[in-house]
Protein backbone atom coordinates (compact mmCIF):
# COMPACT_ATOMS: atom_id res chain seq x y z
CA UNK A 1 0.00 0.00 0.00
CA UNK A 2 1.53 3.34 -0.58
CA UNK A 3 1.10 6.13 1.03
CA UNK A 4 0.71 10.06 0.16
CA UNK A 5 4.32 11.62 -0.37
CA UNK A 6 5.48 13.48 3.16
CA UNK A 7 7.85 16.32 3.02
CA UNK A 8 11.60 16.02 4.96
CA UNK A 9 13.14 19.41 6.04
CA UNK A 10 16.69 19.77 4.78
CA UNK A 11 18.64 23.22 6.31
CA UNK A 12 22.13 24.54 5.49
CA UNK A 13 24.66 24.21 8.66
CA UNK A 14 27.43 26.76 8.68
CA UNK A 15 30.78 26.03 6.51
CA UNK A 16 33.47 24.06 8.33
CA UNK A 17 36.88 24.54 6.29
CA UNK A 18 36.72 21.10 5.19
CA UNK A 19 32.93 20.27 4.51
CA UNK A 20 29.50 21.81 4.18
CA UNK A 21 26.67 20.24 6.44
CA UNK A 22 23.26 19.63 5.15
CA UNK A 23 21.23 18.86 7.81
CA UNK A 24 18.18 16.86 7.02
CA UNK A 25 14.93 16.23 9.57
CA UNK A 26 11.59 14.38 8.30
CA UNK A 27 8.77 13.51 10.43
CA UNK A 28 6.56 11.08 9.73
CA UNK A 29 3.87 8.66 11.12
CA UNK A 30 4.34 5.44 12.81
CA UNK A 31 1.12 3.74 13.92
CA UNK A 32 1.04 1.57 16.83
CA UNK A 33 -1.40 -0.84 18.30
CA UNK A 34 -2.36 0.22 22.27
CA UNK A 35 -4.80 -2.07 24.21
CA UNK A 36 -6.77 -2.78 20.49
CA UNK A 37 -6.81 1.14 19.07
CA UNK A 38 -4.49 2.61 16.42
CA UNK A 39 -2.75 5.85 17.26
CA UNK A 40 -0.79 7.56 15.07
CA UNK A 41 2.16 9.37 16.99
CA UNK A 42 4.79 11.34 14.75
CA UNK A 43 8.50 9.97 14.51
CA UNK A 44 11.48 12.77 14.34
CA UNK A 45 14.52 11.73 12.57
CA UNK A 46 17.48 13.72 11.31
CA UNK A 47 20.97 13.07 9.67
CA UNK A 48 23.76 14.87 8.39
CA UNK A 49 24.63 15.44 4.52
CA UNK A 50 28.37 16.18 4.32
CA UNK A 51 29.57 17.91 0.89
CA UNK A 52 33.32 19.75 0.06
CA UNK A 53 33.43 23.22 1.00
CA UNK A 54 34.38 24.39 -2.45
CA UNK A 55 31.24 22.79 -3.51
CA UNK A 56 29.98 26.11 -5.39
CA UNK A 57 33.23 27.35 -7.05
CA UNK A 58 34.20 23.74 -9.18
CA UNK A 59 32.51 23.55 -12.59
CA UNK A 60 28.73 22.63 -13.11
CA UNK A 61 30.07 19.28 -14.11
CA UNK A 62 32.07 18.47 -11.40
CA UNK A 63 29.00 20.19 -8.87
CA UNK A 64 26.09 17.57 -10.28
CA UNK A 65 28.49 14.86 -10.46
CA UNK A 66 29.12 15.56 -6.21
CA UNK A 67 25.63 16.20 -5.99
CA UNK A 68 24.59 12.73 -7.76
CA UNK A 69 26.73 10.72 -5.39
CA UNK A 70 25.39 12.52 -2.36
CA UNK A 71 21.73 12.21 -2.99
CA UNK A 72 22.35 8.71 -3.93
CA UNK A 73 23.78 8.20 -0.37
CA UNK A 74 21.07 10.24 1.14
CA UNK A 75 18.20 8.33 -0.40
CA UNK A 76 19.95 4.82 0.71
CA UNK A 77 20.36 5.81 3.86
CA UNK A 78 16.45 7.10 4.30
CA UNK A 79 14.98 4.45 2.39
CA UNK A 80 13.84 1.23 4.15
CA UNK A 81 11.92 -2.03 3.82
CA UNK A 82 8.59 -2.45 5.42
CA UNK A 83 7.88 -4.79 8.29
CA UNK A 84 5.25 -6.65 9.95
CA UNK A 85 3.56 -5.66 12.98
CA UNK A 86 6.00 -7.42 16.25
CA UNK A 87 4.66 -6.91 19.99
CA UNK A 88 6.26 -5.64 22.98
CA UNK A 89 5.66 -6.18 26.26
CA UNK A 90 5.80 -2.67 28.21
CA UNK A 91 5.00 -1.58 31.23
CA UNK A 92 1.37 -0.77 30.59
CA UNK A 93 0.98 -3.52 29.00
CA UNK A 94 1.62 -5.08 24.95
CA UNK A 95 2.03 -2.74 22.76
CA UNK A 96 2.13 -3.28 18.60
CA UNK A 97 4.04 -2.34 16.39
CA UNK A 98 5.23 -2.43 12.44
CA UNK A 99 7.36 -0.56 10.20
CA UNK A 100 6.71 1.93 7.53
CA UNK A 101 8.45 1.62 4.52
CA UNK A 102 10.56 4.84 2.86
CA UNK A 103 11.29 5.14 -0.18
CA UNK A 104 13.48 8.61 -1.07
CA UNK A 105 13.57 9.00 -5.26
CA UNK A 106 17.86 9.72 -5.69
CA UNK A 107 16.65 12.65 -8.27
CA UNK A 108 14.63 14.17 -5.93
CA UNK A 109 17.42 13.94 -3.19
CA UNK A 110 19.33 15.54 -6.15
CA UNK A 111 17.12 18.24 -6.85
CA UNK A 112 16.73 19.18 -2.90
CA UNK A 113 20.22 19.51 -2.11
CA UNK A 114 21.03 21.47 -5.67
CA UNK A 115 18.19 24.10 -4.53
CA UNK A 116 19.80 23.76 -1.00
CA UNK A 117 23.42 24.31 -2.06
CA UNK A 118 23.26 26.69 -4.84
CA UNK A 119 19.96 28.82 -4.18
CA UNK A 120 21.36 29.21 0.16
CA UNK A 121 17.76 28.66 1.04
CA UNK A 122 17.95 27.53 4.99
CA UNK A 123 14.55 24.99 4.96
CA UNK A 124 14.13 22.38 1.51
CA UNK A 125 11.44 19.84 1.43
CA UNK A 126 12.22 16.47 0.43
CA UNK A 127 9.32 13.87 -0.68
CA UNK A 128 9.23 10.62 1.02
CA UNK A 129 7.23 7.68 -0.05
CA UNK A 130 5.44 5.33 2.53
CA UNK A 131 4.47 2.13 2.13
CA UNK A 132 2.83 0.10 4.84
CA UNK A 133 3.81 -3.67 5.62
CA UNK A 134 1.86 -6.73 4.40
CA UNK A 135 0.67 -7.15 7.78
CA UNK A 136 0.51 -3.42 8.94
CA UNK A 137 -0.87 -1.94 12.77
CA UNK A 138 -4.15 -1.17 10.98
CA UNK A 139 -4.61 -4.94 9.49
CA UNK A 140 -3.42 -6.28 12.89
CA UNK A 141 -6.78 -3.92 14.56
CA UNK A 142 -8.91 -5.13 11.77
CA UNK A 143 -8.45 -8.55 12.52
CA UNK A 144 -8.75 -8.40 15.96
CA UNK A 145 -5.12 -9.46 17.70
CA UNK A 146 -4.27 -9.96 20.72
CA UNK A 147 -2.39 -11.98 23.55
CA UNK A 148 -3.74 -15.09 23.32
CA UNK A 149 -1.10 -17.19 25.64
CA UNK A 150 2.31 -17.07 26.85
CA UNK A 151 5.14 -19.98 28.51
CA UNK A 152 8.04 -19.81 29.68
CA UNK A 153 11.26 -21.75 31.18
CA UNK A 154 14.40 -20.87 32.58
CA UNK A 155 17.73 -21.55 31.41
CA UNK A 156 19.65 -21.03 34.60
CA UNK A 157 22.96 -22.63 35.21
CA UNK A 158 23.45 -23.55 31.40
CA UNK A 159 27.06 -22.80 29.67
CA UNK A 160 27.43 -20.95 27.22
CA UNK A 161 27.14 -23.16 24.02
CA UNK A 162 23.27 -24.09 25.52
CA UNK A 163 22.44 -20.26 25.94
CA UNK A 164 23.54 -19.91 22.41
CA UNK A 165 21.65 -22.81 20.72
CA UNK A 166 18.50 -21.43 23.01
CA UNK A 167 18.44 -18.15 21.18
CA UNK A 168 19.22 -19.22 17.97
CA UNK A 169 16.36 -21.32 17.64
CA UNK A 170 13.90 -19.12 19.44
CA UNK A 171 15.04 -16.29 16.54
CA UNK A 172 14.06 -19.11 13.73
CA UNK A 173 10.84 -19.30 14.66
CA UNK A 174 10.17 -15.76 15.98
CA UNK A 175 7.96 -14.10 13.41
CA UNK A 176 5.81 -16.87 12.19
CA UNK A 177 2.43 -16.63 11.16
CA UNK A 178 0.19 -19.30 11.09
CA UNK A 179 -3.17 -18.40 8.76
CA UNK A 180 -6.35 -20.19 10.34
CA UNK A 181 -6.69 -24.11 9.96
CA UNK A 182 -2.57 -24.51 9.39
CA UNK A 183 -0.13 -26.20 11.67
CA UNK A 184 2.75 -25.12 13.10
CA UNK A 185 5.79 -28.05 12.46
CA UNK A 186 8.34 -27.04 14.55
CA UNK A 187 11.16 -29.31 12.71
CA UNK A 188 10.06 -28.15 9.85
CA UNK A 189 10.38 -24.34 10.62
CA UNK A 190 13.79 -25.42 12.74
CA UNK A 191 15.09 -26.86 9.62
CA UNK A 192 18.21 -28.93 9.74
CA UNK A 193 20.12 -27.87 13.31
CA UNK A 194 23.73 -28.09 12.46
CA UNK A 195 26.86 -26.15 12.95
CA UNK A 196 26.33 -24.88 9.16
CA UNK A 197 23.39 -23.22 10.15
CA UNK A 198 24.69 -21.69 13.29
CA UNK A 199 24.30 -24.07 15.64
CA UNK A 200 26.94 -25.26 18.63
CA UNK A 201 27.78 -28.82 19.63
CA UNK A 202 26.17 -28.97 23.32
CA UNK A 203 24.54 -32.56 25.33
CA UNK A 204 21.92 -34.44 24.46
CA UNK A 205 20.36 -37.61 25.64
CA UNK A 206 20.70 -40.49 24.03
CA UNK A 207 19.89 -43.94 25.54
CA UNK A 208 21.78 -43.87 28.90
CA UNK A 209 24.25 -41.08 28.28
CA UNK A 210 24.83 -37.56 27.50
CA UNK A 211 26.80 -37.08 23.90
CA UNK A 212 27.51 -33.83 22.02
CA UNK A 213 25.75 -33.28 19.33
CA UNK A 214 24.90 -29.49 17.38
CA UNK A 215 22.21 -27.72 18.74
CA UNK A 216 22.22 -28.75 21.84
CA UNK A 217 19.58 -27.58 24.49
CA UNK A 218 16.86 -26.32 21.47
CA UNK A 219 14.32 -28.62 23.53
CA UNK A 220 13.82 -25.89 25.81
CA UNK A 221 12.47 -23.89 22.81
CA UNK A 222 9.86 -26.32 21.52
CA UNK A 223 8.93 -26.56 25.46
CA UNK A 224 8.53 -23.19 26.05
CA UNK A 225 6.27 -23.34 22.85
CA UNK A 226 4.23 -25.96 23.97
CA UNK A 227 3.35 -24.31 26.85
CA UNK A 228 2.30 -21.34 25.16
CA UNK A 229 0.03 -23.25 23.23
CA UNK A 230 -1.62 -25.13 26.54
CA UNK A 231 -2.17 -21.52 27.66
CA UNK A 232 -3.68 -20.21 24.55
CA UNK A 233 -6.06 -23.48 24.14
CA UNK A 234 -4.80 -24.69 20.71
CA UNK A 235 -4.76 -28.26 19.59
CA UNK A 236 -1.15 -29.60 20.29
CA UNK A 237 -1.67 -32.54 17.69
CA UNK A 238 1.81 -34.00 18.42
CA UNK A 239 4.53 -33.84 21.37
CA UNK A 240 6.97 -35.85 22.91
CA UNK A 241 7.70 -35.88 26.89
CA UNK A 242 11.75 -36.40 27.45
CA UNK A 243 12.95 -39.95 28.25
CA UNK A 244 14.30 -38.20 31.51
CA UNK A 245 13.38 -35.61 33.70
CA UNK A 246 15.10 -32.25 32.81
CA UNK A 247 16.48 -29.76 35.60
CA UNK A 248 15.70 -27.12 33.31
CA UNK A 249 12.41 -27.29 33.12
CA UNK A 250 10.93 -27.63 36.50
CA UNK A 251 7.08 -29.27 37.15
CA UNK A 252 6.98 -32.80 35.16
CA UNK A 253 5.07 -32.74 32.25
CA UNK A 254 5.41 -29.43 30.83
CA UNK A 255 8.18 -30.50 28.43
CA UNK A 256 8.32 -31.53 24.83
CA UNK A 257 10.92 -33.31 23.56
CA UNK A 258 12.04 -32.48 19.43
CA UNK A 259 14.55 -34.54 17.70
CA UNK A 260 14.47 -34.79 13.36
CA UNK A 261 12.86 -37.79 12.04
CA UNK A 262 11.92 -39.03 15.27
CA UNK A 263 10.39 -36.72 18.09
CA UNK A 264 8.20 -33.43 16.49
CA UNK A 265 6.07 -30.43 17.98
CA UNK A 266 2.72 -29.68 16.09
CA UNK A 267 0.54 -26.81 17.05
CA UNK A 268 -2.75 -25.88 14.84
CA UNK A 269 -4.20 -22.84 14.62
CA UNK A 270 -7.81 -23.23 15.36
CA UNK A 271 -8.71 -19.77 15.61
CA UNK A 272 -10.77 -17.41 13.32
CA UNK A 273 -7.47 -15.64 12.53
CA UNK A 274 -3.71 -15.53 11.98
CA UNK A 275 -1.66 -16.38 14.62
CA UNK A 276 1.76 -15.08 15.13
CA UNK A 277 4.48 -16.69 17.21
CA UNK A 278 6.61 -14.67 19.19
CA UNK A 279 9.94 -15.22 21.09
CA UNK A 280 11.30 -13.08 24.03
CA UNK A 281 14.61 -13.62 26.26
CA UNK A 282 16.33 -11.92 29.22
CA UNK A 283 20.03 -13.22 29.87
CA UNK A 284 19.90 -11.49 33.09
CA UNK A 285 16.97 -13.31 34.61
CA UNK A 286 18.07 -15.91 32.23
CA UNK A 287 14.57 -16.63 30.91
CA UNK A 288 12.89 -17.83 27.60
CA UNK A 289 9.44 -16.42 27.12
CA UNK A 290 7.02 -17.44 24.17
CA UNK A 291 3.29 -15.45 23.56
CA UNK A 292 1.07 -16.36 20.82
CA UNK A 293 -1.28 -13.57 19.30
CA UNK A 294 -4.60 -14.13 17.19
CA UNK A 295 -8.10 -13.62 17.35
CA UNK A 296 -9.37 -14.56 20.43
CA UNK A 297 -13.04 -16.44 20.26
CA UNK A 298 -13.48 -16.01 24.11
CA UNK A 299 -11.77 -19.53 24.85
CA UNK A 300 -11.32 -20.23 29.08
CA UNK A 301 -8.48 -22.62 29.46
CA UNK A 302 -7.74 -24.55 32.70
CA UNK A 303 -4.79 -26.44 33.25
CA UNK A 304 -3.77 -28.92 35.78
CA UNK A 305 -1.40 -31.33 36.62
CA UNK A 306 -1.26 -34.87 38.07
CA UNK A 307 2.05 -34.67 40.04
CA UNK A 308 4.36 -37.36 39.70
CA UNK A 309 3.11 -40.78 40.41
CA UNK A 310 5.01 -44.17 40.91
CA UNK A 311 7.62 -42.49 41.68
CA UNK A 312 11.33 -44.05 41.48
CA UNK A 313 14.60 -43.48 42.90
CA UNK A 314 17.04 -42.37 40.88
CA UNK A 315 20.26 -44.40 40.42
CA UNK A 316 23.65 -43.96 40.78
CA UNK A 317 25.19 -41.29 37.99
CA UNK A 318 27.14 -42.06 35.03
CA UNK A 319 30.52 -40.95 34.59
CA UNK A 320 32.30 -39.28 31.20
CA UNK A 321 35.77 -38.72 30.37
CA UNK A 322 36.65 -35.13 29.89
CA UNK A 323 40.28 -34.18 28.52
CA UNK A 324 40.41 -30.99 29.90
CA UNK A 325 39.70 -31.37 33.69
CA UNK A 326 43.00 -32.09 35.59
CA UNK A 327 43.31 -35.36 37.63
CA UNK A 328 41.33 -35.28 40.29
CA UNK A 329 38.62 -32.97 39.16
CA UNK A 330 34.98 -33.57 38.33
CA UNK A 331 32.26 -31.62 36.70
CA UNK A 332 28.53 -32.13 37.06
CA UNK A 333 27.18 -32.05 33.75
CA UNK A 334 23.59 -33.10 34.41
CA UNK A 335 21.38 -33.52 37.72
CA UNK A 336 19.59 -36.95 38.82
CA UNK A 337 15.65 -37.14 38.33
CA UNK A 338 13.32 -39.53 40.03
CA UNK A 339 11.63 -41.56 37.24
CA UNK A 340 7.67 -42.06 36.96
CA UNK A 341 4.34 -40.55 35.76
CA UNK A 342 2.20 -37.72 35.18
CA UNK A 343 -0.26 -36.42 33.54
CA UNK A 344 -1.03 -32.95 32.38
CA UNK A 345 -5.14 -32.01 32.00
CA UNK A 346 -6.19 -29.05 29.80
CA UNK A 347 -9.99 -28.04 29.77
CA UNK A 348 -10.97 -25.61 26.91
CA UNK A 349 -14.37 -24.09 26.99
CA UNK A 350 -15.48 -22.26 23.86
CA UNK A 351 -18.59 -19.56 25.01
CA UNK A 352 -21.53 -21.48 23.54
CA UNK A 353 -20.16 -24.82 22.94
CA UNK A 354 -18.68 -27.93 24.79
CA UNK A 355 -15.88 -28.33 26.73
CA UNK A 356 -13.28 -30.13 25.62
CA UNK A 357 -10.22 -32.14 27.71
CA UNK A 358 -6.86 -32.59 26.57
CA UNK A 359 -4.43 -35.11 28.49
CA UNK A 360 -0.84 -34.84 28.16
CA UNK A 361 0.59 -38.20 29.53
CA UNK A 362 5.01 -38.36 30.71
CA UNK A 363 6.32 -41.16 31.88
CA UNK A 364 10.05 -40.97 32.72
CA UNK A 365 12.74 -43.42 34.01
CA UNK A 366 14.87 -42.71 36.77
CA UNK A 367 18.14 -41.06 36.07
CA UNK A 368 21.64 -40.81 37.54
CA UNK A 369 22.89 -37.36 36.17
CA UNK A 370 26.25 -37.40 34.28
CA UNK A 371 29.28 -36.39 36.24
CA UNK A 372 32.40 -36.01 33.72
CA UNK A 373 35.82 -37.44 35.16
CA UNK A 374 39.39 -36.62 33.89
CA UNK A 375 41.10 -39.21 30.91
CA UNK A 376 42.18 -42.26 32.57
CA UNK A 377 39.35 -41.86 35.32
CA UNK A 378 38.70 -45.78 35.52
CA UNK A 379 34.95 -44.68 36.21
CA UNK A 380 34.99 -42.70 32.83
Amino acid sequence: MIHPIWPLLLCLAASSADALSVQVRWSVPEPRLVRGQVQRPAEHHALTVRLPADLASRPAAQQSAELQRAAAALAARVSRAPQDIRFTLTPGGWVGRARTGWTVSPRDAQAALTRAVRGGQGVMTLPVRLRAPARSVRWAAGQGLTLLGSGASTFTGSPEFRVHNIRLGAARLHGQWLAPGQTLDFNALMGPVSAARGFRPGYVLAGNALRLEDGGGICQVSTTLFRAALRAGLPVTERHAHSVQVGYYGAPGLDAAVYAGSKNLKVRNDTAGPLLVQFRWNLQTQALHADLFGRSDGRQVRVEGSGLRRAQLPPGPTFVRSPELAAGDTRRIDMPAPGGVTEVRRTVTVPGGPARTDRFRSEYRPWGGVIAVPAGDPRG
